[in-house]
């Protein structure tokens, strides 16, 4: 099993920065890929980026060169930095980790863009 614990959502201004982090516990090497998506109220969740096992990531084309993902393997954190922000970025933000066993949810974090 893994576990995911989500933390660093928050208010910014369009044109900053945030980081939002997902600390996994459990069978963490087992995590490929670990992925991140959004949601606002009355939408479908939707793919933002994601970081397989040995580092290789891919991203929607909507963040592509904004939202960077990278990990600390030693703290077991995944990161989702967010970079000159929009308020259309505005949504609750996930990570989703996948293994050959099963897949786990993060509890969500809320990212609030204001223009």
């Amino acid at each position: 099993q893994v576990q995911l614990v989500e933390s660093g959502g928050g208010l910014v201004q369009a044109g900053e920065s945030l980081r939002i982090s997902c600390t996994a516990s459990g069978s963490v090497a087992s995590i490929n890929p670990m992925a991140w998506y959004r949601q606002v109220p009355g939408k479908e969740r939707e793919f933002v980026g994601r970081m397989n096992a040995n580092g290789g990531t891919d991203y929607s084309d909507l963040v592509r060169g904004r939202f960077p993902i990278s990990r600390n393997r030693a703290r077991n954190q995944y990161y989702l930095q967010m970079n000159n922000l929009k308020p259309e970025d505005t949504a609750v933000y996930y990570c989703y980790a996948v293994t050959p066993w099963h897949n786990t949810w993060g509890q969500g974090t809320q990212v609030t863009v204001s223009s």
